[in-house]
């Protein structure tokens, strides 16, 4: 068989173009910022218009409540007002958009008067009701609130709850197992539309009594569980209450139930020691009162 020569003329060049290696392309950092942007605005639009975790910073709305719990507070129930938005950002402004008025029971998020800090109350008087109390007892439209006194409530004495001769004198005690907890004398209350509660009654104290007062239009009488340790609707704003019936536009949520609670051990830069911090039994309560037929 003949050979075949190839000349230079007849070679046949590669369809394909030597790969050039590609340069890598800097970050981003506008479209970084615009994601970190949009991401933000909408954490901070869930937080002020459908619901927001809240903690508990005192010892107000015991027995239900204790120091260290955390809870969701949503937004919508009452509709949007100028203490909606995450951290206040918004001067007062009159009104509610979509608002409904809160029912007796709730518990609530308010921020007192002229401040931007959040309270956690109960709802007791609505607009136009005569609320006054005398000896403890919360006398509503002239009718006195059912109280019962059902066995003292144990809680567990832990950083949180410390259960100190200042706040709860002479209550601490030694429960079935051998650890330390907090006697607290119970009494439950029904409000006229039939839900119930515990509050403290710890008893003689100067917020024990309140003068007969009309609550205005679109107000509403806020107290504290722990009925004699709570800066509520009894207590005037320079000592840090609420100052008397507050504004509905004040309301800033409703709160729902409680997704956790930490005893106060709890280290920041410690992970392992968070799970350990955790209180049982407290994750899911309901903050809604007992329903039952008024009597």
């Amino acid at each position: 068989m003949r050979g075949i020569d190839v000349n230079e003329g007849d070679k046949v060049e590669s369809a394909t173009p030597p790969t050039e290696p590609v340069a890598k392309k800097g970050t981003d950092w506008a479209a970084e910022a615009k994601g970190i942007f949009w991401l933000v605005l909408a954490v901070l639009g869930f937080h002020s218009f459908i619901a927001k975790p809240f903690y508990i910073p005192s010892e107000s709305m015991m027995p239900g409540l204790l120091v260290g719990d955390r809870l969701v507070v949503t937004k919508y129930p009452y509709g949007w007002s100028f203490v909606s938005p995450t951290f206040h950002l918004l001067p007062y402004m009159h009104g509610r958009l979509f608002g409904r008025m809160p029912e007796r029971g709730d518990v609530v998020i308010v921020s007192p008067p002229g401040e931007k800090q959040d309270y956690i109350k109960r709802v007791i008087g609505l607009p136009g009701d005569r609320l006054e109390m005398r000896n403890g007892t919360v006398i509503i439209n002239g009718v006195p609130v059912k109280r019962t006194l059902p066995k003292p409530r144990l809680v567990a004495v832990d950083e949180n709850a410390p259960c100190s001769d200042m706040t709860f004198p002479g209550r601490l005690t030694t429960g079935p197992d051998g650890k330390p907890y907090c006697e607290l004398p119970i009494v439950r209350e029904t409000l006229p539309n039939g839900r119930s509660y515990d509050t403290i009654e710890l008893g003689a104290s100067r917020t024990d009594d309140f003068p007969p007062l009309t609550i205005p239009p679109e107000h509403l009488f806020l107290m504290g569980d722990n009925r004699d340790r709570s800066a509520d609707s009894r207590v005037p704003l320079i000592e840090g209450g609420l100052g008397g019936p507050v504004p509905w536009e004040n309301i800033g949520g409703r709160a729902e139930f409680i997704t956790f609670s930490l005893d106060g051990t709890a280290q920041w830069y410690n992970p392992l020691s968070w799970i350990e911090a955790l209180r049982s039994g407290r994750a899911g309560t309901s903050l809604h009162p007992q329903e039952a037929d008024a009597k």
